[in-house]
């Protein structure tokens, strides 16, 4: 059974900030992607603008996705974690999530931080999703 996403009556549309208020998964069986950065193969951050950040991230979170036979329409929950945020920081992750989701973005807490766990970092994002 596919999960359902809804925007209930007396919440503002949050589709435009990239995410949906509520996902439904009865009878799931979850997988939960950990925290991905712009990392290669070997650890080391790619990139340091951080708008090649976020979309190295996401590639990323599209390759364990697939290493589970699942995909990014299967992603309900998003964590996103950005280094020293601030608004116009937004328009980079919204662009990715945007393209990826379009108008059914995935339920999502976007959290500012003051750094993660490698020096270069400036962006990281986990997530869970449900195998239909």
């Amino acid at each position: 059974m596919p999960h359902t996403l809804s925007n209930p009556a007396g919440l503002h549309n949050p589709v435009d900030y990239g995410y949906s208020h509520v996902a439904s998964v009865p009878k799931a069986d979850l997988v939960f992607v950990a925290g991905q950065y712009a990392s290669d193969e070997t650890g080391h951050v790619v990139a340091d603008d951080f708008a090649a950040q976020v979309e190295q991230s996401f590639a990323n979170i599209g390759r364990a996705l697939a290493a589970q036979g699942l995909g990014f329409g299967d992603v309900v929950q998003l964590r996103t974690f950005i280094v020293d945020h601030d608004e116009s920081k937004l328009g980079a992750l919204l662009a990715v999530i945007s393209r990826i989701w379009g108008d059914r973005p995935p339920t999502q807490t976007l959290l500012g931080v003051a750094a993660l766990a490698l020096p270069d970092m400036k962006f990281e994002v986990d997530a869970v999703a449900a195998r239909h």
